[in-house]
């Protein structure tokens, strides 16, 4: 439960909280073989401890690391994939749409209406878990609008076949996105990565009982490269939730292409995008190819 609700912080927070608690660890440590009542306690518990005590709980601890970083960057990676993927899919249906012979003006402007049910509504939800309504019933429309009977006649049996061919994997990735989205982290492998790491820091500090500089710069510095090293692995624990977060806060800022009501907003870097390629609004800038700007607020109002 508080695991779950340190990895739902933002990105300062991640880090304060690791900062905290390795901060803290190292002070009580640090006070407790200096300070003259537990002083003589301290220097028994450390007497004839060699670094091989504590280089069993250094190897499990980076065994551990590893296997929790691995497990967090594959999740970054098979949601940037899955992203990339539905990305593709929009982008070809879009694509179809332009280059038939008839006018399919309206499968464009069901699939305008259906990824910005994706932005708007859905992507939020997908950081609790959820979904929405209203993607699921647009995606329905324009899986409707592709399916017409009257395209065969229109634009070939071959061209529809490739339109609903694209509008169906469309569907599956976005089954595929909101899978993963829902895939809950395992909350007991990061508190035993604590623990290890909370033992270790013990076990350097009993090392260093007689040396008070030596022990201070130990623990300084190992609790700097835990800090560091959790707090990055625990930004791509969360990607799609993270990279919801990163979009709401850099909303008010990110300037308007067009200057419309329906322009599209410039993908601009926030202080998380470079690192969470998950970024919503590549679906959207799929769907709209720059020939296609001018006719952007048309497509909306048909939608």
């Amino acid at each position: 439960m508080l695991l779950g609700l340190w990895l739902d912080q933002p990105l300062w927070a991640i880090f304060a909280v690791l900062a905290l608690l390795f901060g803290a660890l190292s002070a009580v440590l640090y006070g407790l073989s200096h300070l003259r009542p537990t002083r003589p306690v301290m220097r028994r518990l450390g007497a004839g401890m060699v670094p091989t005590y504590f280089t069993a709980l250094a190897t499990l601890l980076a065994l551990l690391t590893g296997f929790v970083a691995n497990d967090a960057w594959e999740r970054q990676r098979s949601a940037a994939r899955a992203l990339q993927a539905e990305r593709a899919d929009a982008l070809a249906l879009y694509d179809l749409s332009l280059a038939s012979a008839s006018d399919m003006r309206n499968i464009r402007a069901a699939l305008v209406a259906y990824l910005d049910a994706v932005i708007e509504r859905e992507w939020p939800r997908m950081s609790e878990g959820g979904y929405a309504p209203e993607a699921g019933a647009g995606l329905r429309r324009l899986l409707e609008t592709v399916s017409d009977p009257k395209i065969t006649a229109e634009a070939g049996a071959p061209t529809h076949s490739a339109l609903v061919g694209a509008a169906m994997a469309l569907r599956g990735d976005r089954g595929e996105r909101l899978a993963l989205s829902q895939t809950a982290s395992d909350g007991t492998k990061w508190l035993t990565l604590l623990i290890l790491a909370a033992l270790t820091l013990v076990a350097l500090g009993l090392v260093h009982t007689e040396h008070p500089a030596a022990q201070a710069t130990v623990l300084t510095t190992f609790s700097l490269a835990m800090v560091t090293t959790l707090g990055l692995i625990a930004l791509h624990e969360r990607p799609f939730e993270r990279a919801a977060g990163a979009e709401r806060r850099a909303a008010g800022d990110r300037p308007d292409r067009g200057g419309g009501a329906g322009a599209v907003a410039h993908p601009v870097d926030s202080a998380e995008g470079p690192i969470f390629q998950t970024n919503p609004l590549i679906l959207r800038l799929a769907a709209l190819a720059p020939q296609d700007e001018g006719d952007c607020s048309e497509i909306r109002k048909q939608a």
